[in-house]
């Protein structure tokens, strides 16, 4: 899918890429985990026959909480990856990496609103 007429954002071959969201990597395992719990707690509800809206609450808050790590996501690709390919010295490739990453923002925003 990389257009090889656009220059690569992030490292390639055997060294991991500096993604936007690394600076703040350990706070997303910290909320993801949470949110897990979250999730294996509303399986012992629906276990243990609780309350469905009890359940229903639980659901919202897990729900919530995904939004927000998602939201994060999404600000730290434009801080990064958007932000990254503006700084293309090339005017013509910036153009095209901008578009690029622009894109792909625009894309997962949509995916989180379905």
């Amino acid at each position: 899918m990389n257009d090889p007429q656009i220059p690569a954002m992030e490292p390639t071959g055997s060294e991991h890429p500096q993604h936007g969201y690394s600076p703040n990597k350990d706070a997303y395992l910290l909320r993801l985990k949470r949110i897990e719990g979250q999730v294996r707690g509303i399986a012992r509800m629906v276990d243990e026959d609780k309350y469905c809206i009890d359940i229903l609450t639980q659901v919202a808050a897990v729900t919530k909480a995904l939004h927000a790590v998602s939201l994060g996501l999404v600000e730290e690709h434009i801080g990064h990856c958007v932000v990254g390919a503006a700084s293309e010295p090339d005017p013509e490739l910036r153009t095209q990496a901008i578009d690029v990453k622009v894109k792909e923002a625009t894309d997962a925003i949509g995916r989180l609103l379905r």
